[in-house]
């Protein structure tokens, strides 16, 4: 064996007797509590938990929804989800106008109106001069 060898091990004997008393020191000021009140308080923990996933959930979802009402983006996935959007309507106005002025092309494209297709109104008699005048206009 080498001095090295001696030195290290030496020094480990030194760590494991300094982490034993400072074991023995930190249980003897330690609090113990009764194991049916941690995991009691650990099941309410998990259940406040758990709404808290539902309610991030459901803000999410409101989100999208209010986004899509605007009726103003092809795609209601395009503008990222902001808490600020739920409880400031302005906030989310300014957010979609930003996004559309960045990038135009994800504006809702839907025609209104007339576009001279779909179902017409039909007339009771056939007038060839009527047929001509619908598709001179």
């Amino acid at each position: 064996m080498t001095i090295t060898d001696q030195t290290n091990l030496e020094a480990v004997d030194e760590l494991d007797t300094d982490a034993q008393t400072t074991d023995t020191t930190d249980d003897d000021t330690a609090e113990t509590f009764p194991r049916e009140y941690v995991v009691k308080l650990r099941d309410e923990n998990a259940k406040y938990r758990q709404r808290a996933g539902q309610s991030d959930d459901l803000a999410k979802r409101l989100h999208l929804e209010l986004v899509r009402a605007g009726g103003r983006l092809a795609d209601a996935t395009d503008l990222p989800f902001d808490d600020a959007h739920l409880t400031d309507p302005e906030a989310m106005t300014a957010a979609v106008d930003a996004l559309l002025t960045a990038k135009p092309h994800l504006a809702n494209r839907k025609p209104t109106g007339d576009i001279g297709q779909g179902a017409s109104v039909a007339t009771d008699t056939f007038s060839l001069s009527g047929l001509l005048r619908s598709g001179a206009k």
